[in-house]
């Protein structure tokens, strides 16, 4: 055994053998990048899909706000006899005290998913409400059409 070259005094494996073992751990330099390759392949093609669904779900926000706002202006035209004014008469009493059974929402006006106030125009027997979508102007194709029931 002591003629042996893998044995050692020490009780274990000689130097060159533990400097062997040592040596073969890890990981070269182009399997990391091979797997990096890999990884930002796999990232280009599935980020497309992630913010797609993320402009169709503001989009979903904006359908739901706008459904939510036109329940409330109907309960305040069926207390008070018209729709208000402005989108602040679901608030505050815009009607000098007629009827006025609010305030009909819980938490206020919200903004569009995109930040910009919505669109209500009235005349007291009828309205439209709508988003000018991510843009925040009339028209639009795509992401940025107007957002209306």
């Amino acid at each position: 055994m002591i003629n042996n070259p893998n044995y050692s005094l020490a009780g274990g494996r000689s130097f060159n053998q533990a400097r062997s073992t040592k040596s073969q751990q890890g990981f070269t330099l182009i399997e990391i990048l091979v797997v990096m390759a890999i990884i930002a392949m796999l990232a280009i093609m599935v980020a497309p899909n992630i913010f797609n669904q993320q402009a169709g779900a503001m989009r979903d926000v904006a359908l739901s706000e706008i459904s939510t706002l036109e329940g409330a202006l109907d309960t305040y035209r069926l207390d008070v006899g018209e729709y208000p004014d402005s989108l602040s008469g679901l608030e505050e009493d815009d009607t000098n005290g007629a009827r006025w059974n609010g305030p009909y929402l819980r938490r206020g006006v919200p903004n569009d998913p995109w930040d910009n106030p919505y669109v209500y125009e009235s005349n007291g027997r009828e309205f439209t409400l709508m988003s000018y979508g991510a843009d925040g102007d009339r028209g639009g194709e795509g992401d940025d059409a107007d957002i209306s029931l």
